[in-house]
């Protein structure tokens, strides 16, 4: 599994604005984008029923997990693919590597997924001296980098063109102010040799059905497309709450997957894998194999609040609104899913004491919810998760003094208009630094001034 570390997330932050403050703008620039397209694809059809019927659809398939997959694992096998579960990421990573000994693979290539950073595939090849190649752009331009994705649809969102141009020029001779064409070009050429050479095609899966045993595959590279049908081996990693019901749910969420994530009535790509190769097939894998992770899922399902974060299809579009995610990209959470759908699956699915401060990385301001593909109560989430940290005695000390002290203190009128008199007269950039919540705030702003007179006198007199 990949390094975890979301408790380095307010020294990370920091620590990027200080030292990248051009990331804010690539990432603030890159997102106003995809917003723009969002709201323009969204209102060319009646969101609102989309949303709905995504959510009914989603949680119908939750509350039904165990025996849709049943059904999905039935349909798989008879249309000769190989399927495995995996209980956690070390399990994924024993799976994938007894394929990899039995059929003797030495180069892989993979399409774009973010289970798979999850479970620290790449790593895990490696070590057993398998080449692995990354083959969509944006990751295989992070692993030209030696880079961790910072955004679960765009992972090279945090790097601007000019970073790109100054890599590929020195990586592969385009020129310093190459057009994106021209980066792209360079790119299709290299890695269109390690498609033709590879042993393995690793890929994710966006969707599972259950009534056929179909893996759905949206793209707009058409890597995933080369991934999955050149190789003799094609392995897809699957996290179980993938799975819907019908192979016609899967025409809805394809549209609604895609304006959520780029803007797009559907993807430039959609790929429908079933099994292996047939008799009279052109081309395709010889062997198919589906991995189906849990790897922590099962245990957020089980929460009577939080399973319903296991609707989340991918889209990124919540970090895309997000007024925190914007600031910094997505490195400083410290783990695969950044942004508001990291802080809520995080709790579930590491623990609530790994996963802390991402519950408190939000200012609940609800945008995320209006965008959200399927209705994932976010903000709500994210206080149930806050309570939880409370219980546990999970969240500082000094802080949980200060406002159980404050809530005294507003209880008693008094004591509350004496405390706010004193206040008043000290300088919010100096005392402030002493007092819990206050001290994070002015210490990367400056410090208002404070009112001459309480709100009460100045509502007493005729506020203007």
């Amino acid at each position: 599994m990949t390094s975890v570390n979301p408790q380095k997330y307010p020294a990370a932050s920091a620590q990027a604005l200080k030292d990248k403050p051009e990331v804010r703008n690539t990432v603030i620039n890159s997102t106003n984008l995809a917003n723009k397209k969002r709201t323009a694809a969204y209102q060319q059809v009646d969101s609102d029923t989309w949303k709905d019927w995504g959510r009914d659809v989603k949680s119908h398939a939750l509350t039904n997990l165990d025996q849709y997959l049943e059904q999905a694992e039935t349909q798989l096998l008879a249309n000769g693919a190989k399927v495995h579960w995996a209980e956690t990421a070390q399990d994924a990573q024993k799976l994938l590597e007894s394929i990899v000994l039995d059929h003797n693979i030495s180069s892989v290539v993979k399409a774009k997924s973010m289970l798979s950073e999850e479970l620290g595939i790449n790593e895990h090849l490696e070590k057993l001296g398998v080449l692995v190649r990354e083959t969509d752009l944006g990751e295989y331009i992070i692993q030209i980098l030696g880079d961790r994705p910072s955004h679960i649809v765009g992972p090279a969102m945090h790097l601007s063109l000019e970073d790109c141009q100054r890599l590929f020029h020195e990586k592969f001779g385009t020129p310093i102010d190459g057009k994106p064409e021209i980066l792209a070009a360079a790119a299709r050429e290299v890695l269109r040799e390690e498609f033709l050479a590879a042993d393995m095609g690793i890929s994710g899966g966006n969707f599972l059905v259950a009534e056929t045993g179909t893996v759905a595959l949206i793209e707009n590279e058409g890597n995933i497309r080369l991934s999955t049908s050149l190789p003799r081996v094609h392995v897809a990693l699957v996290g179980i709450e993938k799975i819907v019901p019908r192979l016609e749910d899967v025409s809805g969420f394809v549209q609604l997957t895609s304006r959520a994530a780029t803007g797009q009535p559907i993807g430039n790509f959609f790929s429908l894998i079933q099994g292996p190769k047939r008799d009279g097939d052109i081309d395709g894998p010889e062997e198919v194999h589906v991995i189906l992770v849990d790897n922590g899922r099962t245990r957020l399902l089980a929460d009577d609040k939080a399973w319903e974060s296991l609707r989340c299809v991918r889209c990124g579009a919540c970090m895309n609104i997000c007024p925190v995610y914007r600031q910094t990209g997505g490195h400083p959470y410290g783990w695969t899913y950044p942004g508001p759908i990291g802080a809520i699956i995080a709790p579930g699915m590491l623990g609530l004491e790994e996963a802390m401060p991402l519950p408190y990385t939000s200012t609940l301001c609800g945008a995320c919810v209006d965008v959200c593909p399927v209705r994932i109560p976010i903000p709500e989430l994210l206080v149930h998760w806050r309570e939880k940290a409370v219980e546990e005695g999970l969240t500082s000390a000094v802080e949980s003094a200060g406002i159980k002290a404050y809530t005294k203190a507003a209880e008693r009128p008094g004591i509350f208009r004496a405390a706010g008199a004193i206040l008043r007269h000290i300088p919010l950039d100096a005392g402030g630094r002493a007092l819990p919540i206050l001290s994070g705030w002015v210490k990367e702003r400056s410090a208002p001034k404070s009112s001459a007179k309480s709100f009460m006198q100045q509502w007493k007199e005729g506020i203007e």
